[in-house]
């Protein structure tokens, strides 16, 4: 049996709005976080005149959407433009300098997302033309390996139906959690909520078991971290019943909808930049000669605003 790897988090603040005791802090920060919350995915939207150049405004248009909900959309006009040096200067543009070389990612690290027969036959799902489950990247990394922010950058969008993600705020999860009952959030910031299995092909083994939280709170800034798939045979959820409770609420609000889910199909040149979100992709066509590409680029930093 595969050794388990243990997240290591420290426990949140006493005045932190995500402390379970720290009640008029965290109603103080629900009502900042719910007041003028985005209700189209158009409201993420920002312009962006040369990705490699961030105007000062530019800049300060994406944190303020960061800062609000976690995730902005940029539109460049460099559509079909196959260089990953675009999303490598917009992550630089707002602190994103360190790279997580997961195991398929390309050389430079970023990761090229398209239909890859002989990786998709193996199971990797991002390069297939099937659909994503809700999940947040890197939930089977290790401590020092958590993914805080992601880039996914479109080269050429999936020509035929499909190809559309479903993004959610993972704060708002909390939020909607939390009203729903405190005991949810207790069983989900438990040491070992949730255990990745062993990733194991023959007799190479490729990842360890790692067992943590699906919510934690970063000791160095106080902000939310959020762990989770919904993919079954990738997950052992621990057994007891406020945590099964919990996940089905959980997976009822992903799979029915809730007024804070975003979806959208990326254009051609354009881009999602955010704090490691909960997010989803539909099953999507490629007609002959126009497959779809995308570059992702997973950080261990969160967008920063200074």
């Amino acid at each position: 049996m595969s050794p388990v790897v243990q997240i290591k988090v420290a426990p949140p603040q006493i005045d932190s709005p995500f402390h379970l005791d720290n009640e008029k802090g965290y109603q103080l920060w629900r009502e900042q976080k719910r007041d003028n919350y985005p209700s189209k995915p158009e409201e993420l939207l920002v312009s962006v005149s040369d990705p490699f150049h961030i105007t000062v405004d530019e800049r300060g248009q994406i944190l303020s959407l960061c800062s609000k909900t976690n995730i902005s959309i940029y539109r460049t006009s460099l559509e079909g433009v196959a260089d990953k040096e675009i999303p490598r200067a917009i992550g630089h543009a707002f602190g994103l300098n360190r790279l997580d070389p997961n195991m398929l990612a390309d050389d430079d690290g970023i990761t090229s997302l398209q239909v890859v027969a002989g990786k998709s036959v193996r199971g990797y799902i991002p390069y297939s033309n099937k659909r994503l489950l809700w999940h947040t990247d890197g939930y089977y990394n290790t401590t020092e390996q958590q993914i805080r922010s992601i880039i996914l950058h479109c080269v050429t969008p999936a020509s035929g139906d499909g190809g559309e993600n479903g993004l959610l705020d993972h704060e708002m999860a909390y939020i909607l959690l939390r009203d729903r009952n405190p005991d949810f959030i207790q069983a989900l910031m438990a040491p070992d909520a949730m255990t990745i299995p062993a990733n194991e092909e023959a007799a190479e083994q490729d990842r360890k078991s790692v067992t943590g939280p699906v919510f934690s709170v970063d000791s160095s800034d106080g902000s939310l971290h959020m762990r989770y798939t919904a993919r079954t045979r990738s997950i052992i959820w621990k057994d007891n019943e406020v945590t099964r409770k919990a996940v089905a609420f959980l997976g009822d609000l992903l799979e029915n909808g809730n007024d804070y889910i975003f979806n959208y199909k990326l254009r051609a040149g354009e881009g999602l930049i955010c704090n490691n979100v909960l997010h989803k992709r539909t099953a999507f066509e490629n007609t002959e000669g126009a497959d779809r590409l995308l570059y992702r680029a997973r950080y261990y930093d969160r967008i920063k605003h200074t």
